[in-house]
């Protein structure tokens, strides 16, 4: 037998098993092009417009299946954007790991699919911006002299209150499909951004109805220890007692590690805890307060529990 014959007659195997080899590659790519859809995608908002504080650069996540479908989702803000998603980006080369949060959960069927909105914190301006103004307002003139120390200039957490509400909020809604309803709008941050969160949540009942106050710095100054006569918290129960309301459907997450920073602020959850249950808020349903032995107060610990305050914030 000829060279060329025994190539011609070899020919038809090599093409099957080529084609064998392209539909194995075939199959092969498929999931890897669908699992790189189900991780959602980001929309990046440099600037986003604002006339009550310096715009900050916000990104949005949307979950898997939003573009292929025409569902609503539910819409968690959460301050420190930049520490959520992008190691890169991040203050410490820590995340939160948010989105990968989500998405476990939705796969074990604990909460539906939600749009996450994380926002950029102003660098220096951070303490100042997440700081609960009516807090000061009703504080006395010499812890208002420890805020202002801390503060190194004027508070605006205000305005950052009116930028959520009035603008981001508003162009979120018109530019995805979410449900704007309280029940189905989170707000979420850790220590200053733990108060910010609170205060947006006592603040706008109507606008947040979940809010995740982790590792809070309920101290407010840094001035952590709870000494005798100290005024915080009597500050903290009349606030509270004047503009928490009933749960009403809510839900507050709150929770604290006991190392590095966070140690300073059982004593004061203790008596928050307190407050809120005084006010008819039951634990478990309308709030939730634990304590994580050995967690640290940084990016790490907060992603280690996130599905815990998700899940239950969210479910």
């Amino acid at each position: 037998m000829s060279e060329a014959s025994t190539l011609r007659n070899w020919a038809p195997a090599f093409a099957g098993e080529a084609v064998l080899v392209a539909l194995l590659l075939l199959a092969l790519l498929i999931p890897l092009r669908a699992n790189a859809q189900d991780a959602g995608r980001f929309v990046t908002i440099d600037a986003a417009p604002s006339v009550n504080i310096t715009p900050p650069r916000v990104t949005i996540w949307l979950p898997p299946g939003y573009d292929a479908g025409n569902r609503r989702y539910g819409v968690v803000y959460m301050h420190d954007g930049q520490n959520l998603f992008d190691r890169k980006r991040s203050s410490f080369d820590k995340v939160w790991a948010a989105d990968k949060s989500v998405l476990r959960l939705v796969a074990a069927g604990k909460i539906a699919p939600v749009i996450i909105v994380g926002v950029d914190e102003p660098g220096q301006a951070r303490y100042r911006q997440y700081f609960p103004q009516a807090l000061y307002a009703a504080a006395s003139p010499k812890l208002r002299a420890e805020i202002e120390q801390s503060a190194k200039g004027p508070l605006t957490g205000d305005a950052y209150l009116r930028f959520l509400t009035d603008e981001l909020k508003p162009m979120i809604d018109r530019s995805y499909r979410t449900r704007s309803d309280a029940a189905h709008t989170a707000v979420v941050g850790s220590s200053m951004g733990g108060l910010m969160s609170c205060y947006a949540f006592i603040e706008r009942p109507k606008v947040f109805g979940r809010a995740g106050c982790v590792s809070t710095h309920w101290p407010l100054t840094f001035g952590l220890m709870l000494m005798p006569g100290d005024e915080r918290p009597a500050l903290w129960k009349a606030y509270l007692t004047q503009h928490l309301g009933k749960p009403n459907g809510r839900r507050l997450w709150m929770d604290h590690g006991d190392k590095t920073l966070d140690a300073a602020y059982p004593p004061f959850q203790a008596l928050i805890d307190q407050d809120v249950a005084a006010l008819g808020w039951q634990k478990g349903r309308d709030f939730e307060s634990r304590a994580y032995p050995g967690a640290e107060h940084e990016e790490n610990a907060w992603a280690a529990r996130l599905d815990e305050i998700f899940g239950w914030l969210l479910k």
